[in-house]
């Protein structure tokens, strides 16, 4: 397992311990020079959005000594980035998340939490 995979399990581990929907993976080595991985997942109301987003920076800092970067969007709370380096974290609201598709976007490597799982 890289480096990568671990910090993007870490992340997903930490968004479902408050139940985020729809948690994706995506590869976009290769693709970009910003960041290796994108984990994005969606949160039920803007309430939700920013928890998943404030768990994840504090579970990342506190148990992993793993700080972010930066974050953007917890104002609003419909579309949240949280950056850390080689994965960047994306929770957004389902419309906000249908709208911009990320997904599709970057689609040629992406794949579902549970479908890595059965591999």
């Amino acid at each position: 397992m890289t480096e990568e995979t671990d910090l993007t399990r870490l992340i997903v581990d930490a968004l479902e311990d408050l139940k985020a929907l729809d948690i994706r993976i995506v590869d976009v080595r290769g693709q970009t020079s910003v960041t290796d991985w994108l984990v994005i997942a969606s949160g039920t109301s803007s309430r939700h959005v920013k928890s998943l987003a404030d768990h994840v920076a504090q579970e990342m800092k506190v148990k992993h000594g793993i700080p972010a970067l930066g974050s953007e969007g917890a104002d609003a709370a419909e579309w949240v980035l949280v950056d850390f380096d080689s994965v960047v974290l994306h929770v957004m609201q389902p419309p906000i998340r249908e709208f911009y598709d990320l997904e599709r976007l970057w689609d040629r490597r992406s794949r579902g939490v549970a479908e890595d799982s059965e591999h």
